[in-house]
């Protein structure tokens, strides 16, 4: 069948199973969205307010369901405009496909309006991209690109597609869905040294991240867990792997981590760490981290292996298979005083929550008791998440317990990425979404309110707002003699106010009792609604290991 270059991008599309995708219509992609107008009860387009907002979304999608989330920009500032949406998909290995738009191939390179070289421009924060200038290789590119997102590692992609590249036409060969590329299993002399390892342990620690996500191994990993006798700790990406209520988890490690969670892993004999990154947030000062322990590192991505951190035993391939091989070979251990030293520091953990929470001021609300009471209205809904306190909050705090359930961005830590993202999550699941932000972090993309009204996309947004960018204000109490230089917003803003005006439902909230009422409105409601909450600006957000700081150095409290 002959096409042309804009009905194969969508047809391809459809091919490979797409349903909605997310961008915002320019000259240079015309042709393409007067396709998507005749595709349209194939396949849905999402116009966000900003293209950002586009590739946070497409970006939420593929957390929330596995699959690669679609955005589409036309030339020259739209396509700029996604760039931090792929950086942020491609520091947290999210399967992400940009389409983009570009002047015809005549017109290349002669600095024609709306030209940028958007290849040259992402090839830093993407697997690999294109730029197609012969329609004959547009669908072969187009399957090569999920192939690509998919396949080992995830990670976003983009295909440039010139405009006279969209309307030439070519013979279009059907395909079917593309399949991710087969993981090396790890071999068997290595799972035999992992298991002695193991064996000789007497305080192992499991230490994951989101590539236990990516792989579906959350059952593998709680089987060896439980037939080990050990304790769990997960990065900032791990979460939602393990549920929070596993007798074994101790919640995220690292600079805002548990103090549990991170005492155990420090005291560990032997540190099992799978599909995670040993990231500087994680480990602190690398010269004192693996001070008391071994390490075996089990990752898709060879390249993360001994990059930060060398390990004892470091291996390269399919996560699931690799635990389930492990769990088959290692004994079965007891462990009643490495058990009962975790009690001690679960109780010497709770006791430093507890003071904390009993420091937060008359008048304000405190942040551990805001993620409680919605937790307490938003199971089974997908959480999303800005950047800053309320970020590590969340995470510390949330009761995650179905995996896929958590977006944030954690590599990158890009302010207004949870906007976007709970809209994506929203079209993913059919069902509401929640997202966590702070007053700094909702300003940077608060348009996409209109995007979540218009779009049928309910988002109970919950603002931590304390009036001033407060995890920045945290550091510079600590770390530059209180020098609050920009941090104090002084803005005035009526977010209430601002969602009104976007058609959304508002209440500030300043007692836990208007707070339920608010949740019992707001996730009774069936559009977007924003609970403004105030919150003390000097709430910090605790432990936390300083910069270049270790284990030693752990801040518990003020």
């Amino acid at each position: 069948m002959r096409l042309n270059g804009a009905q194969i991008i969508v047809q391809t599309l459809i091919e490979q199973g797409c349903d909605t995708v997310f961008g915002y219509p320019g000259g240079q992609v015309l042709n393409i969205f007067d396709e998507l107008y005749n595709r349209k009860d194939q396949i849905t387009h999402v116009i966000t307010a900003h293209e950002e907002g586009a590739s946070h979304a497409a970006d939420g999608y593929a957390r929330s369901t596995g699959r690669p989330g679609i955005v589409i920009a036309t030339s020259g500032p739209g396509s700029t405009n996604i760039v931090t949406g792929l950086a942020t998909a491609y520091l947290d290995s999210v399967p992400v496909i940009a389409i983009t738009g570009n002047v015809p191939t005549s017109l290349l390179g002669k600095d024609s309006f709306q030209e940028v070289s958007i290849v040259d421009i992402t090839g830093t924060v993407t697997k690999k991209n294109w730029i197609v200038k012969d329609v004959r290789k547009l669908s072969q590119t187009l399957r090569e690109a999920f192939e690509t997102a998919i396949s080992g590692r995830p990670g976003p992609v983009l295909i440039d597609v010139p405009k006279d590249v969209q309307t030439a036409c070519c013979e279009y060969v059907p395909g079917g869905p593309v399949k991710a590329l087969p993981l090396p299993k790890v071999s068997e002399a290595y799972i035999d040294a992992a298991a002695l390892m193991i064996n000789k342990s007497s305080r192992p620690y499991i230490y994951f991240g989101g590539g236990v996500i990516t792989a579906g191994a959350g059952e593998e990993l709680t089987d060896l867990a439980k037939k080990l006798d050990a304790p769990l700790g997960s990065s900032l990406m791990g979460l939602s792997a393990v549920p929070a209520d596993h007798p074994g988890y101790l919640g995220m490690q690292g600079m805002h981590g548990h103090y549990a969670s991170s005492k155990a892993e420090d005291e560990a004999d032997l540190v099992i760490a799978v599909g995670v990154r040993f990231s500087d947030r994680a480990t602190g000062n690398i010269n004192r981290f693996a001070r008391n322990f071994r390490i075996i590192h089990i990752d898709v991505d060879d390249k993360e292996l001994n990059k930060n951190i060398p390990a004892d035993i470091g291996m390269n391939g399919d996560l699931k298979n690799a635990l389930s091989r492990i769990t088959s070979k290692v004994n079965r251990k007891i462990l009643p005083a490495w058990n009962a030293r975790i009690e001690e520091l679960r109780n010497e953990e709770a006791g430093y929550i507890k003071a904390l929470m009993d420091k937060t001021p008359e008048g304000f609300l405190n942040p551990y008791r805001i993620i409680d009471t919605v937790a307490s209205f938003s199971e089974g809904l997908t959480v999303a998440t800005d950047v800053g306190q309320h970020q590590m909050r969340t995470a510390q705090r949330y009761p995650f317990r179905e995996a896929r359930s958590f977006l944030t961005s954690g590599g990158l830590g890009t302010m207004g990425y949870g906007m976007g993202a709970a809209i994506g999550a929203c079209k993913a699941t059919g069902k509401k979404s929640v997202l966590f932000t702070g007053d700094g972090s909702f300003g940077m993309n608060l348009n996409e309110l209109t995007t979540a009204v218009t779009k049928n996309a309910p988002v109970v947004v919950v603002i931590m707002n304390n009036g001033v960018l407060g995890m920045v204000r945290q550091w510079q109490t600590l770390f530059f003699n209180e020098h609050y230089s920009e941090t104090t917003l002084e803005r005035g803003t009526d977010f209430v106010k601002i969602a009104e005006g976007f058609g959304a439902k508002g209440r500030r909230v300043i007692t836990e009792e208007q707070l339920t009422e608010a949740c019992e409105e707001a996730f009774s409601a069936d559009g977007t609604y924003v609970i403004d909450c105030a919150v003390f600006e000097d709430e910090f957000v605790l432990p936390m290991l300083p910069p270049g700081g270790s284990i030693d150095d752990i801040i518990t409290g003020i």
